[in-house]
């Protein structure tokens, strides 16, 4: 009954042609007991009395792909738990072992003269009584056939190596994507792996990564255009209203409502005349629809000028305070050198469709991926840039003439940084931004990838939004059950294996995958690893080997405020 799996022998005379063996049988390991809703309960075959080996227990283990023949067809399941029960007598110790199996769906002859097709959900149950198998590899096969679809090769089947992964191109990239996992369990890795592939198969692609370590540029040298505070000017006038205003404004409530109404009066005057100086490029009646939150440029000495003179006005609505802390501010924010990529500089040039083009990669230009370097960023505005990015990817898509749409993967390491849990926590343009594109950015063509290894600090509404979910190694549980709670109950069973997933696993769940699947990823050249090797202390205290010069050479970086 079902698959068999042929064995040949070396042949025993030459010239003869090896005896063929005859079929192994599939291995039963149960018979159904129980049938709710998604679930069966399994009566798992082993020795009665007493405890004599392991019997035919072994071949069940958790997270194992099962199936069981029903009327019409054969149901495919995961092992969820297993339960050993067992009773003593005067004489002998009894056992009998149980298994929850989740099912997944079902093989089934779809039309006559055809072969059966797989496919998710159940049509028709199995029976009470009704036998369980282990599945055989040609059942993997079936199951994990290589999508119709264009694919991406990232890795092998745990349960049979020599049976390819499959990633779903177009499902993984058009309706958003998380990975989690704990610190260590190659997070890093994986994400480089699947860029990589993606890229090679689509070299013409558009991928924004943040990244706040600085350790996947070496990952895609020759490729990737790598863009830090030091070769990047990301000029303050592209900030919207909410983004200048945590920049510029002092942190009480109280002081910064009276310093953002200044600032807005200020901001839009200078942006009036900006666009009134001969020679300005603006679009035409761009004055009269002009607005705070315009990307046009003006002039931060315009606006210093404007606060003065409102401070000096007889009528003013408050005292000088705020005006002179705004000007300060500004002053002191244009002479600090970790602010130069923002606020240097006085000359002041609409650049940015250069800036859009550079870091959107279009052209792309033998670079498809563009690396936003934040290590170097301030601290006090990282979630500004962070905000001012997105906010410019989703605008742009948004504004993009609809018949030729540049599709763009926006990559977010370190994702809980920027879009909390708490709703209180981060920088609200941030989140707000982040949601857009969760919500929205499949419309206009925009991905989303979340990377973290703390998904239950992320926002849940945001996270939601992600079809695929790549889980690596997590042992913490309220990061275990979070993930649980974004996904289908018919993924549980996998999950249940999340703590003990080796390096190099993961379960992947979702639209980007034909079904779920717990996978071990392809082995990543040396040269390609993140730079995010933790530093080995044993090497560094091996001997002496630093002195003052050492000292006084990070004492300078540290003054001048270079890298």
């Amino acid at each position: 009954m079902g698959d068999t799996t042929t064995i040949s022998q070396p042949a025993t005379e030459a010239g003869r042609a090896p005896a063929p063996q005859p079929p192994q049988p599939q291995q039963q390991i149960g018979v159904v007991t129980a049938v709710t809703g998604f679930k069966l309960s399994c009566l798992l075959q082993g020795p009665s009395a007493p405890f004599q080996g392991q019997g035919t227990y072994s071949a069940a283990q958790i997270g194992a792909l099962v199936k069981v023949p029903t009327p019409n067809a054969m149901a495919f399941g995961f092992i969820q738990n297993l339960t050993l029960h067992q009773r003593a007598t005067d004489e002998k110790m009894y056992r009998a072992a149980t298994a929850e199996i989740e099912l997944l769906g079902e093989l089934a002859v779809r039309s006559p003269g055809t072969p059966p097709v797989f496919s998710r959900g159940i049509s028709t149950y199995p029976v009470l009584g009704a036998p369980a198998y282990t599945a055989t590899e040609r059942d993997l096969a079936r199951i994990y056939a290589k999508p119709d679809t264009p694919t991406l090769q990232i890795g092998v089947l745990h349960q049979d190596p020599d049976k390819i992964a499959y990633l779903r191109a177009q499902d993984f990239l058009s309706k958003h994507s998380a990975i989690v996992g704990t610190v260590g369990s190659g997070k890093s890795c994986a994400l480089t792996l699947i860029l990589r592939a993606l890229l090679a198969a689509h070299p013409n692609g558009h991928v924004v990564l943040l990244d706040p370590h600085d350790e996947y540029a070496q990952a895609f040298q020759g490729m990737a255009e790598v863009i830090t505070p030091q070769n990047l000017q990301l000029p303050y006038w592209l900030l919207s209203y909410e983004e200048i205003v945590e920049v510029l404004c002092s942190r009480d409530p109280v002081s910064r409502s009276r310093e953002a109404s200044i600032l807005k009066d200020a901001i839009i005057e200078a942006k009036r005349e900006f666009l009134a100086t001969p020679g300005a490029a603006g679009p035409a009646g761009s004055g009269t629809y002009l607005t705070v939150d315009t990307p046009t440029p003006y002039r931060l000495t315009t606006v210093v000028q404007k606060i003065g003179q409102a401070m000096g006005k007889l009528d003013r609505p408050d005292n000088t305070l705020p005006y002179l802390r705004l000007m300060t501010t500004i002053e002191t924010l244009r002479q600090d050198k970790r602010y130069a990529f923002m606020f240097s500089g006085l000359s002041v040039r609409d650049n940015m469709a250069e800036i859009l083009s550079r870091v959107l990669r279009i052209p792309v230009a033998g670079k498809p991926i563009t690396i936003v370097g934040l290590s170097a960023v301030p601290s006090e505005i990282v979630n500004v840039l962070v905000s001012l990015l997105c906010r410019l990817i989703f605008d742009f898509a948004v504004w993009n003439d609809r018949g030729e749409t540049v599709p763009i993967m926006l990559v977010c390491d370190e994702a809980h940084r920027y879009i909390p849990r708490e709703e209180s926590a981060g920088f609200e343009p941030t989140r707000r931004s982040i949601a857009r594109i969760a919500k929205e950015g499949r419309k206009y063509g925009v991905s989303l990838c979340l990377v973290t290894q703390r998904p239950s600090e992320i926002s849940e509404a945001i996270l939601s939004q992600c079809s695929t979910l790549f889980a690596l190694r997590m042992t913490n549980e309220r990061d275990q059950a979070f993930v649980r709670s974004t996904l289908p109950e018919s993924a549980a069973g996998l999950l249940n294996t999340l703590p003990t997933l080796r390096q190099q696993e993961a379960i992947i769940i979702g639209e980007g995958v034909a079904h779920p699947m717990r996978i071990r990823f392809n082995d990543l050249d040396p040269s390609h690893h993140p730079k995010g090797k933790a530093t080995s202390f044993t090497e560094a205290w091996g001997e002496d080997r630093k002195g003052l010069d050492f000292v006084n050479s990070i004492v300078e970086r540290w003054r001048h405020q270079t890298p």
